[in-house]
């Protein structure tokens, strides 16, 4: 059972880190590339459809399991300390960030009317935006790397 879950842990978390910084390396790449006017269409599409089953098993399952793994492995101190590293900066680092600042960032965008908007009330929000929402976007996903990195020791003590 605890082999499961923590097995179940460093792939819900490898999936998490893997989609962030996936993302950081082809979509943020990308859309840098569109006008102001589709980049906030296009984002505001992708946050409605972000909103799904799939997504949330591995965004919230990573910090359900990698709290469940904490408790579990109380036992082995040295795993439980690499653990509970991983757990602090996943739920503060991505989770958080993720809480507290890349959603409020998409909620302002979804309540938008792009169709309303001057050319450079386009260009101002999304100036605002995209700066804001990168930026927060990279510290989640070092935070996934490094939540990752630390399953991954935990593993190697494990063993």
């Amino acid at each position: 059972m605890k082999t499961t879950i923590f097995f179940t842990t460093v792939l819900l978390n490898a999936l998490s880190a893997g989609f962030f910084y996936a993302w950081s390396v082809s979509v943020i790449l990308g859309t840098k590339k569109v006008g102001d006017s589709t980049y906030l269409e296009t984002m505001q599409n992708i946050n409605r459809e972000i909103l799904n089953p799939l997504f949330f098993v591995v965004f919230f399952g990573s910090l359900i399991t990698l709290i469940l793994t904490t408790y579990l492995q109380y036992s082995h101190k040295p795993v439980f300390w690499f653990v509970v590293a991983s757990t602090i900066v996943y739920l503060i680092g991505t989770f958080g960030v993720t809480a507290f600042g890349n959603v409020p960032l998409n909620n302002e965008l979804e309540a938008l009317d792009i169709s309303q908007l001057s050319l450079p009330e386009l260009q101002d929000f999304r100036s605002y935006y995209e700066d804001a929402w990168n930026r927060l976007h990279s510290i989640r996903t070092i935070a996934g790397l490094l939540s990752f990195i630390l399953l991954l020791i935990a593993t190697f003590i494990r063993n």
